[in-house]
């Protein structure tokens, strides 16, 4: 379990490290579109719309990264000084309760959403803009998918930390 609880962790891993250099695309294009508008008064909504959808790739892609990390936000006032075996048992329950259900429930709307946009291939409202929503909706289920692994490496884990202390 641990070997799988591991191979789950470096997908995620992986997929963290692919995508971080999207951060530097997005500072630079938030650089041009600033210059654009304030020094030569131009403007694109294409541009503006390609900030959206690469912040949107930076966040969706990385969930699963920072749910190994442990870097979700989380109010450890409890926890933060609690034994391994506590812990282990609140990531075992908070995942079974709270995530996995979350994740069902993403999947099961998350999918037919994301079938019909491609189903249209669905482009922006905006005159101009990017021709590309439906593979931005793919991105919630890219999510879904990495926090899903995450959530049963997680699992494994924290049963294999309770395991080992009884």
């Amino acid at each position: 379990m641990e070997r799988l609880a591991s191979r789950l962790d470096a997908i995620n891993a992986g997929i963290g490290a692919a995508v971080k250099w999207a951060v530097i695309i997005l500072i630079v294009v938030q650089f041009g579109l600033v210059l654009g508008h304030y020094v030569f008064r131009v403007g694109s909504i294409m541009a503006q719309e390609s900030l959206l959808y690469i912040n949107a790739f930076l966040f969706l892609t990385a969930a699963g990264v920072t749910l190994l990390e442990d870097g979700h936000v989380r109010v450890d006032i409890f926890y933060r000084g609690a034994s391994r075996r506590y812990k282990a048992r609140v990531d075992f329950w908070g995942t079974a309760v709270f995530l996995i259900p979350v994740l069902a429930l993403l999947w099961v709307y998350g999918l037919p959403y994301v079938v019909n946009s491609w189903a249209e291939l669905e482009g922006s409202i905006e005159t101009g803009g990017l021709p590309a929503v439906f593979l931005l909706k793919t991105l919630i289920l890219f999510a879904a998918a990495t926090l899903s692994l995450q959530a049963v490496a997680l699992l494994l884990r924290s049963w294999l930390t309770l395991r080992e202390a009884s």
